[in-house]
């Protein structure tokens, strides 16, 4: 609807200006022609009527589009508009957000914002944080003390009391009412607390008292209070040093206080302790001597029982001891007579050996007899073998050998007596000549 209002505008005034352009333009030509004439006077030359019918019908056909706009009233969001008649006054009817008629060149239209204002008294910034001002909203207690107070409110108008704002109210009505009717309610209800109970006790009672007026007030005429905030309280400087020190005061009276409630509770805990644990130690008596008596009882009628059976364990005990004691003299009778055997086989393997080996012996003596012999004989037939003999024996003792071959029997007869002189050779004659021992010894 704007953008309609908007080339409605624009139609209108391109109209009016066609309207415009078209006689400027004929008396334009009209003073060239005359400046011709002035030039050339021999000239005939005819002069344009200036036209005004079409430019005053085209006048006219801008003017239509200029009322059709000027009759459509767009109310923003959040806005509320009041009509005000050129005849008839104010009329009662609110506007709301979004497109209206109205009469052209008669009527007009008052905006009033419908959202949330927030009004602030006493608070100023000092460093960007919030301080109280020197001349905010000064209010005296029921003591005579001058207090400054930070109040904030928070209203808006009453959309169905827009017309009897407009029409009543000087403008703009809440910059002109709420600050003095704020300041009013306030000064008219401080001096019925003192301050003590404005800082504290009754601060909260204080202000719904104040919200409860402001918004009477305030309400008749069309303004809606949503909130009444007391945000800060500036005391004198002088009650401010003294409260503060009747506050230090009141606190340590009431850690003392504290205190000696904890104290009289911890001795009531203390006796009840105690009577506790007294009671704890009688029952615990009464208890150890109920179980001393269960068992007593217990003991007696269990010595019925035991008694006959200590007995019978002392007869099986004396009955394993005999029986131990006879097997134990078996085991040892068994003992001697499996000695006796061993030691009786071990004479026999002894004497078995010694026939073996004196059976080995005689053998061997009669083998090394014979053996003797038959080469006492060979080397009676053959008396080089001693040679041979020899040289197999020294073998790895002896690398060369060499013999004078005229002597026939030299070196026999001498390396044999070399031999039998010396006692590596004579040690391992005897070694040979003893027979082998028996195996396993």
């Amino acid at each position: 609807m704007l953008a309609l209002k908007l080339l409605l505008t624009v139609a209108g005034g391109l109209l009016i200006a066609a309207a415009l352009a078209i006689p400027l333009y004929t008396l334009f030509l009209r003073i060239q022609t005359m400046c011709k004439r002035t030039t050339d006077p021999d000239s005939v030359v005819e002069l344009e009527p200036i036209p005004w019918r079409g430019p005053v019908a085209l006048a006219l056909a801008g003017c239509l589009p200029f009322l059709i706009a000027g009759s459509i009233v767009v109310v923003p969001s959040g806005m509320g508009g009041v009509r005000v008649s050129h005849i008839d006054g104010t009329l009662p009817r609110t506007l709301y957000s979004g497109v209206h008629f109205i009469n052209p060149l008669v009527d007009s239209v008052q905006m009033f914002d419908l959202r949330d204002h927030m009004f602030t008294a006493g608070l100023g910034q000092e460093g960007g944080k919030p301080a109280m001002q020197k001349a905010g909203l000064d209010v005296q207690s029921r003591e005579g003390l001058t207090i400054g107070l930070g109040v904030t409110v928070r209203y808006r108008f009453d959309p169905s009391k827009l017309s009897s704002v407009e029409a009543h109210l000087p403008q703009p009505a809440d910059k002109e009412l709420v600050p003095p009717v704020v300041a009013s309610a306030w000064r008219e209800l401080a001096p019925q607390y003192n301050v003590r109970e404005i800082f504290s006790s009754k601060r909260e009672e204080v202000r719904g008292k104040a919200s409860a007026i402001i918004t009477r007030k305030l309400a008749t005429d069309g303004i809606v209070v949503e909130e009444v905030m007391l945000s800060e309280i500036r005391l004198p400087d002088e009650y401010a040093n003294g409260l503060e020190g009747l506050l230090l005061k009141e606190q340590e009276d009431d850690q003392l206080g504290i205190q000696t409630d904890i104290q009289q509770k911890q001795v009531k805990i203390a006796e009840l302790q105690a009577e506790a644990e007294a009671k704890q130690k009688v029952k615990a008596a009464e208890g150890d001597a109920q179980s001393k008596v269960v068992e007593a009882k217990g003991e007696a009628d269990a010595m019925q029982y035991t008694l006959p059976l200590k007995q019978k364990q002392i007869e099986q005990s004396k009955l394993e001891a005999q029986a131990r004691k006879e097997a134990t003299i078996q085991n040892a009778e068994a003992d001697a007579e499996a000695k006796v055997i061993d030691s009786k086989a071990e004479l026999q393997r002894r004497n078995l050996l010694a026939d073996a080996e004196a059976s080995r012996i005689k053998l061997l003596a009669t083998a090394n007899a014979e053996r003797m012999k038959s080469e006492a004989d060979l080397l009676n037939r053959s008396p080089l073998l001693i040679n041979k003999i020899v040289a197999e024996r020294l073998s790895d003792k002896i690398q060369v050998v060499m013999v004078p071959s005229d002597g026939k029997f030299f070196f026999a007869n001498d390396v044999f007596k070399s031999m039998a002189a010396s006692p590596v050779i004579k040690q391992e004659m005897d070694n040979e000549s003893q027979p082998d021992p028996k195996p396993g010894h």
